[in-house]
C-alpha cells in the first residue's frame, strides 16, 4: 500500500471535513465579530471598507460561502479557489499577528508556528474532492 493509497480516504471526506472547519469559523466572525475586529490590520482595505467589522463580516461571508461551496461536486471548484484566495488575502493579518503577540494575548511561537501551515491548507483547500471528479468526469 503506497502513501497515496492511504491518503485517498482522507480525500473522500476532505471536503466535509473542510467545509465544517470554514463555515464554523465563518459563522464565528458574525457570532464574535469583536475578536477578529482586533485581527484586522489597520492597513487592511483603506478606503474600499469602511471599517475593521466591515472586514470581519465580509470574510467570515466569504468562509461561510466557500465552506458551503465544498459541499457540493458542482460548486466545489469555484469555492476551492475562492477560499485558496481568502486564505491568501488574510495571510499578511497572520503574520502581522506573529509580529504583535502581546497585543492578542497568544503565544509568539503558536503565532509563529501556524503561519507554515497556511500554504498546507492552501493545498488541501485546493485537493478537496478532486479525486471524485475525475472518475465522475471520466466515465
Amino acid at each position: 500500500m503506497t502513501a497515496m493509497t492511504r491518503l485517498r480516504p482522507l480525500g473522500a471526506v476532505g471536503p466535509y471535513v473542510l467545509a465544517a472547519l470554514f463555515v464554523g469559523a465563518g459563522t464565528l466572525h458574525f457570532v464574535r465579530p469583536q475578536l477578529y475586529d482586533a485581527l484586522v490590520p489597520q492597513w487592511a482595505a483603506p478606503g474600499l471598507l469602511p471599517s475593521a467589522r466591515s472586514v470581519t463580516l465580509l470574510s467570515g461571508a466569504a468562509e461561510v460561502a466557500g465552506g458551503l461551496g465544498l459541499l457540493f461536486p458542482l460548486t466545489r471548484p469555484a469555492a476551492r479557489w475562492g477560499l485558496a484566495l481568502l486564505l491568501l488575502a488574510v495571510f499578511p493579518a497572520n503574520l502581522s499577528m506573529a509580529q504583535q503577540p502581546e497585543k492578542y494575548g497568544l503565544p509568539a511561537w503558536a503565532l509563529w508556528a501556524r503561519l507554515p501551515l497556511q500554504p498546507l491548507l492552501i493545498w488541501w483547500v485546493l485537493r478537496a474532492g478532486r479525486s471524485g471528479e475525475r472518475r465522475a468526469g471520466s466515465g
